[in-house]
């Protein structure tokens, strides 16, 4: 996969070899972050401060701009919630945008998922969801928390903070991404033991798995720790018996279908994949009735 051979490229160019252990690692937050041996993230559980900036009502919704913290930062949230509520509280989706999309481009989502009675949380992702592989890595070796660690606590506080709202029943979160942001949505749920499960449309993993022999001979074993660390693949058993959904489109003009299909082939039971027609990257209308569908077998 190109983007693959481009990770691995830019890993041999740096010719680093650190000297780093799998245990907790310090931060400005006290020391809250850990990446195991075989490359797997965990925090602590998130206890996000949130509060309402702004709330209005939008059709048969109410939309309320939100602001919380996470890692040192104000992370801006749009909260969308439906007009008809459900006795016990209203199943929640965090839904992770693809890069360079806002959270008010990601509103088409959110607003089919409140005519089904779904709460959702869009976010603004750090760097709007781009990632730079060389720069976080250079920040593990030197004992720092890399950014794509905590873009995925981002997606972990807002879970928490969709948990605190009156009227969400809090045992029924589910994580949405598209492109970049499905992946941070599959490493989210996996570490998130409450989630129902992850939808992720137009995206795939790293396969690090395919090249790691070769990147343990250039690199050393600390840079495989964190390629693994941040590739969705590595994750991938740690999300049954919640659910595991893929939606792909066959003819993506960005990820193509066969590296959807290597993620997916990799993932446990119980799992989906959705292909549709469309000839776009991300969410497009085929795949609505998938996500009305996969929604309501998780919560």
């Amino acid at each position: 996969m190109g983007r693959r051979r481009q990770i691995a490229l830019s890993i041999a160019v740096l010719g680093i070899v650190a000297l780093l252990a799998g245990i907790f690692l310090s931060s400005e937050m006290g020391g809250e972050w850990r990446v195991a041996d075989d490359g797997i993230l965990e925090y602590s559980r998130p206890s996000p401060e949130y509060r309402a900036i702004s709330s209005e009502v939008e059709g048969d919704s109410n939309l309320s701009e939100v602001s919380f913290s996470s890692r040192g930062a104000e992370v801006a949230g749009l909260l969308r919630m439906p007009e008809a509520q459900q006795s016990g509280g209203v199943p929640g989706v965090v839904l992770l945008p693809g890069a360079t999309i806002t959270k008010e481009r990601e509103q088409g989502v959110a607003k089919l998922l409140s005519g089904l009675g779904y709460a959702s949380m869009a976010l603004d992702q750090r760097n709007l969801g781009g990632i730079d592989v060389q720069g976080d890595l250079e920040m593990f070796l030197d004992g720092q928390e890399p950014t794509e660690y905590k873009m995925v606590h981002d997606a972990l506080a807002a879970a928490e903070v969709l948990r605190m709202q009156p009227g969400i029943d809090p045992d029924r979160i589910v994580y949405l991404g598209e492109s970049n942001g499905g992946r941070f949505a599959i490493i989210a749920s996996a570490l998130d033991k409450r989630s129902r499960g992850v939808i992720a449309i137009s995206t795939c993993g790293y396969d690090v798995e395919r090249e790691e022999i070769d990147l343990l001979r250039m690199n050393g074993p600390d840079t495989v720790r964190f390629l693994r660390s941040i590739d969705p693949d590595t994750y991938l058993d740690r999300i049954p018996p919640r659910r595991f959904v893929m939606i792909h489109s066959l003819n993506d003009t960005v990820i193509p279908l066969d590296s959807a299909r290597r993620t997916y082939e990799k993932a446990l039971e119980p799992k989906e994949m959705h292909i549709v027609e469309c000839a776009i990257h991300g969410r497009c209308g085929e795949m609505d009735p998938y996500i009305e569908e996969e929604l309501a077998r998780m919560v």
